[in-house]
């Protein structure tokens, strides 16, 4: 499958409105996020017949029952995340990889996850072919990527029904985890800092609703 990408004027301003948008409607106050958010080119993730739609601040499928999500949702996790660089950050939900692409402009390492073989092979090749590259994996989420950890912070890009020990445990001392939970219609974002061993603190903040995390440690 050929790519074809195009950031033409058009879309460059509409990138720039759509920032804009997101600063002083959204009220998404981290400029380093939103500087990340001006750089991806949003619309590659999308097929060209609807790339009007991509810097609309709304959610859209991209198959496999699946979708990208809202620009202000992906402004809103990344800004709870406060990503430092050379941060190693777990994605759990790789989707179409504007996520992703935000995480690493920010100067992450990221070890993003994606259940659907689908998603997960057109990423692989999608984000290195833009200049993007991240540590992809195919397989159930819900159960981190063990391995690889520990984390400074962990990304959950779908709605859980509570939040799995599985992914505390693979946290630093110090890091942090954003997770959407709640019941299959909507989840409450909830961020858990891991301060010691067994000693977390958890804060529950506004409601949102996301595809459902599938897997061992969810639906």
């Amino acid at each position: 499958m050929a790519y074809k990408f195009v950031d033409n004027y058009r879309e460059k301003g509409a990138r720039k409105q759509l920032v804009k948008f997101l600063k002083e409607v959204r009220k998404i106050g981290d400029q380093r996020v939103l500087d990340a958010i001006a750089k991806v080119p949003r619309h590659y993730f999308f097929d060209e017949t609807f790339w009007i739609q991509a810097y609309r601040d709304i959610a859209f499928p991209i198959g496999d029952g699946q979708t990208i999500s809202q620009p202000y949702t992906v402004a809103y996790q990344t800004e709870l995340l406060h990503i430092q660089k050379k941060d190693r950050v777990l994605e759990i939900g790789t989707g179409s990889g504007y996520q992703t692409c935000i995480l690493l402009e920010l100067g992450a390492e990221v070890f993003t996850i994606e259940r659907q073989v689908k998603l997960y092979e057109r990423t692989i090749k999608v984000l290195p072919h833009m200049g993007y590259n991240a540590h992809f994996f195919c397989g159930d989420g819900s159960n981190g990527i063990p391995e690889h950890a520990p984390y400074d912070k962990i990304l959950v890009t779908a709605g859980a029904p509570f939040i799995p020990e599985i992914l505390l445990k693979q946290l630093k001392i110090g890091g942090l985890l954003v997770i959407p939970v709640g019941d299959e219609k909507s989840q409450l974002m909830t961020t858990i800092l891991r301060v010691a061993e067994n000693d977390y603190e958890k804060v529950s903040l506004d409601t949102f609703r996301f595809v459902p995390l599938v897997g061992d440690q969810a639906w």
